[in-house]
């Protein structure tokens, strides 16, 4: 019965010692100019995401020598404006009340930073490692 038990298992053990070799074999084919390879899987549709940082530029604003230059402007709805960071301290564009919510940028040196405004109104902002560092956009 012991006889019955141990050739069992090295049945087992061969067969999938044979499993394990050809699995292994198939993977790592060193042919990679093989025409003949396919997959089953079905490739990713292609997808495009525009994030603030990677938006089109409507208006620019310089962020150096301690300012926002311009501090003021006006744009229209669906505008997108890019702040670039030049400075030899960092800075931040970060919103002032309600309105302005999501104009929050990472802390930059060198750099830029974009928002596109899809609402009118005015939104301001300032610098909060530099509070007397003030700015505001209009969206008409």
């Amino acid at each position: 019965m012991s006889m019955v038990r141990h050739r069992a298992a090295s049945t087992r053990f061969a067969a999938g010692f044979v499993v394990a070799a050809a699995l292994f074999s198939a993977g790592c084919s060193g042919d990679s100019g093989n025409a003949a390879t396919t997959t089953t899987r079905k490739p990713r549709p292609v997808t495009t995401t525009t994030t603030q940082q990677h938006a089109p530029t409507n208006l620019t604003v310089e962020v150096g020598d301690m300012k926002y230059a311009p501090a003021d402007a006006t744009i229209k709805v669906g505008e997108t404006v890019t702040w670039k960071f030049s400075d030899k301290v960092p800075h931040n564009v970060q919103g002032i009340g309600d309105k302005a919510m999501g104009l929050n940028s990472p802390i930059f040196d060198k750099g830029e930073w974009s928002y596109t405004f899809t609402q009118p109104g005015t939104y301001r902002y300032m610098c909060t490692l530099h509070p007397d560092m003030r700015g505001s956009i209009t969206v008409s």
